[in-house]
């Protein structure tokens, strides 16, 4: 074993078909935090020759136990909450979490544009701009859905030999484009304020535009709540900003109503001085937005995954030492790579076990690792 090195990839999440471990494995007495199945598959473990046949397709969801409703009420539920599987059950993640992310983004989608025509009908009538501004914006996160919608459709393909580890990061380029529509939206909101503080027009109708505003918080925070929560159920940082972006849409639209409010007490100018201060909110709170995609395409991590994977290795019954470990997100998965030393006496079986073992605990203490390539070395010796 001192005179080798072996490297291992450790798939999980089921992105290796038709391979499981020899035993199975019950979880059903403790939770991981996470919604995701865990799979067992094991590519890179080639001294097992036997298949069980679970593929990505056949794979049947008929005896889980999941409550399944009938009429409105199943429809109503189907849509705003997706059935999950326990960690028993041994699908595709990666497949499971892109499906609840298009979901996600139909739902929200049809949400805000609903929203959006509702309250253009009240600008017509009414003119208020900051109503104006509040739709524009409206209008471009409802639009920011249909990119991401994209990138998760490209992150289900298969690697290919130009682009051999796949498409995930589709997802953290459609997020450089959403903040670009969002920003382009603050600048178009800002642009018809000015034009209105400098041109004052008289207001019509402001129980319409009251009205409007509110009906613009509630959509935005419907969708909000909705995007962070899948967002953060398979691991998308794109999903999650969208959906915080949704909810200070939400705040925005009230503020509408302020604007209103203070057209109706006699001050004309509080409705372009409401729009400015929306396109202004968007701009700061846009950057939280950047740094977040930014992050992700700079191979950035939450340091305490980087713990959680280090802490399951160092507990791997076998490793001696843990060298290194990386990690980084694609797209909505992650992938990394550790190097471990094992006991320089170790035979080759036994090492093989050990890097058994540690994929196994890798796949549960990061349920959205897709692969991790671990590479044993024997103790003492030296690794750069």
């Amino acid at each position: 074993m001192s005179d080798r090195t072996q490297t291992t990839g450790v798939p999980a999440g089921g992105s290796a078909p038709g391979h499981h471990d020899p035993h199975e494995h019950e979880h059903h007495e403790h939770d991981h935090g996470d919604d995701t199945a865990h799979g067992h598959d094991h590519e890179g473990h080639h001294h097992h020759d036997h298949s069980h046949g679970h593929g990505r397709t056949d794979h049947s969801h008929a005896h889980h136990g999941h409550t399944h409703h009938k009429g409105l009420k199943g429809w109503l539920f189907e849509l705003f909450v997706p059935h999950t599987h326990d960690a028993a059950d041994s699908v595709d993640d990666a497949l499971e979490a892109s499906a609840q992310g298009i979901r996600a983004l139909k739902v929200s989608l049809f949400m805000l544009l609903g929203t959006t025509v509702l309250q253009f009908l009240v600008v017509l009538v009414s003119g208020s701009v900051a109503l104006l501004a509040d739709t524009i914006h409206n209008f471009s996160d409802a639009l920011t859905a249909v990119p991401l919608w994209v990138a998760f459709i490209l992150g289900r393909r298969a690697a290919t030999r130009r682009y051999t580890y796949g498409f995930g990061r589709a997802e953290d380029l459609a997020g450089l484009f959403i903040v670009a529509v969002v920003a382009l939206s603050a600048v178009l909101a800002a642009w018809q304020s000015v034009d209105r503080l400098i041109h004052p027009q008289v207001l019509q109708n402001l129980g319409w535009v009251m009205g409007a505003g509110l009906i613009g918080f509630a959509g935005n925070e419907a969708v909000a709540i909705y995007r962070i929560r899948i967002g953060r159920r398979i691991g998308s940082a794109a999903l999650v900003a969208d959906g915080v972006h949704a909810r200070m849409d939400g705040f925005t639209s009230l503020a509408v109503v302020l604007g209103a409010g203070g057209v109706m007490l006699g001050f004309p100018l509080a409705d372009p001085i409401v729009g400015l201060l929306i396109s202004a909110a968007i701009i700061i709170l846009l950057w939280g937005t950047v740094r977040s995609i930014g992050r992700r395409l700079m191979d950035g991590i939450e340091p305490e995954l980087v713990d959680r994977a280090r802490h399951a290795l160092e507990a791997t019954p076998g490793v001696v030492d843990v060298k290194r470990v990386q990690l980084r997100w694609v797209g909505h998965r992650l992938q990394g790579a550790a190097t471990i030393a094992v006991d320089a006496e170790a035979s080759l079986r036994q090492a093989e076990q050990t890097l058994h073992e540690a994929g196994h605990r890798l796949r549960h203490a990061l349920p959205k690792l897709d692969e991790m390539v671990v590479t044993p070395t024997a103790a003492g010796t030296h690794t750069s």
